[in-house]
């Protein structure tokens, strides 16, 4: 096919995407009748009553909003808009989410596909109003993926996905994110400047809605199964009950993908979902190595900060580096646990951060890089 033929069937997929209330079920359904977009874009009212499960209000609803569309024109408010898409006959399209029952028929999408590796997808969701154990254990676990190939698949949204994606920027691994709206909107807003190092440096951003699109409650269960379909395997964070990130593991099972949990404290509300998963057989865990056992991943070289690095380090730096690989810990709570003046620590410390050993979080604290 040239790209005079892709551009012509281009704009029909455009065109179906555009139609909102149409989703991707009707789309597919039409598309597999028919054999090409242009087929069924282009189909008589009387071939469109014969497809097999759809119904009369749905055909004719799409028959109504196919009169005041032209396809052409679709085409070139996306180009005009810089926005980029694939179908979902393109050879880009995401093989693993091509294997889900309602895979997005096209996907608007903003940054480079050729950062992502598509074979080693992590999901990664949670709550969105996470605690500070949680955002310190996953941030724990993501570090030692530091520096490989995986990327981390998120919603973009506030609490887990956030720390998720962030996490993958600063151990410079690629990251996905799907959104609930179209690309006139950034939510949250306060996600601004993530949107744009993601789209920019590390990463694509995702979405299957017209730019138009609001963020409106919906879209945000319904994109959840881009973000499990788009992954080998989910990783829940924290997740209370009856929550989002119960959705996509859900979906995830569905999708006949691996799931894990990692665990949380008893008392917070947001771990019960967590619980309730392990208890029916998610993967518990707990370090980095869990997620590779499970997804049977291996790596064929060292991240920057791989504990083989406390070969090179004195004693004093080993049993610093062995207090903060246990938890995230600021400059007194080394202190309680070492017989050292706090002026000799502050040395180390500061040696050990330009060696790339520790690094110091927006909280003061350090943790291992």
């Amino acid at each position: 096919m040239n790209s005079g033929e892709q551009k012509d069937f281009a704009k029909y997929w455009l065109a179906f995407a555009c139609i909102e209330e149409l989703g991707s079920v009707f789309i597919k359904r039409v598309y597999e009748k028919f054999g090409s977009i242009e087929a069924a874009w282009c189909a008589a009212p009387d071939e469109l009553y014969e497809t097999v499960n759809l119904t009369k209000k749905q055909i004719d609803y799409f028959i109504n909003a196919r009169k005041n569309i032209n396809p052409e024109e679709r085409l070139e408010y996306i180009i005009k808009r810089d926005i980029k898409f694939i179908n979902y006959t393109d050879s880009l399209y995401p093989k693993l989410l091509k294997q889900i029952p309602n895979p997005p028929m096209t996907l608007f999408y903003k940054g480079d596909l050729s950062r992502c590796n598509f074979d080693r997808t992590l999901s990664v969701v949670g709550s969105r109003k996470a605690s500070d154990n949680a955002k310190t254990n996953l941030r724990k676990i993501l570090s030692g993926l530091s520096n490989t190939d995986v990327c981390i698949v998120s919603g973009l949204a506030a609490g887990i996905d956030t720390c998720a994606h962030t996490a993958a920027i600063d151990y410079n691994l690629s990251t996905i994110g799907v959104i609930g709206s179209g690309f006139d909107f950034v939510y949250p807003s306060s996600n601004r400047k993530l949107y744009k190092i993601i789209e920019e440096q590390q990463g694509v951003i995702f979405s299957e809605y017209w730019p138009t699109e609001q963020p409106i409650s919906w879209h945000f269960p319904h994109r959840n199964r881009i973000v499990s379909g788009l992954s080998r395997g989910t990783l829940v964070a924290e997740a209370a009950l009856k929550s989002g990130a119960i959705i996509t593991a859900n979906l995830c099972l569905e999708q006949n993908r691996e799931l894990m949990c990692i665990p949380g404290q008893i008392s917070n509300p947001n771990t019960e979902g967590i619980y309730k998963l392990l208890k029916n057989g998610a993967a518990l865990v707990t370090t980095t190595q869990d997620i590779l056992d499970t997804m049977g991943w291996t790596f064929t070289h060292q991240s920057d900060c791989e504990p083989e690095q406390k070969s090179f380090m004195d004693d004093i730096e080993k049993e610093i580096y062995d207090i903060v690989a246990l938890e995230d810990i600021d400059v007194d709570g080394i202190m309680s646990k070492l017989n050292i003046e706090y002026a000799e620590l502050i040395t180390i410390l500061t040696g050990m951060e330009l060696n790339g050993i520790l690094k110091q979080t927006d909280g003061g604290k350090f943790t291992v890089c």
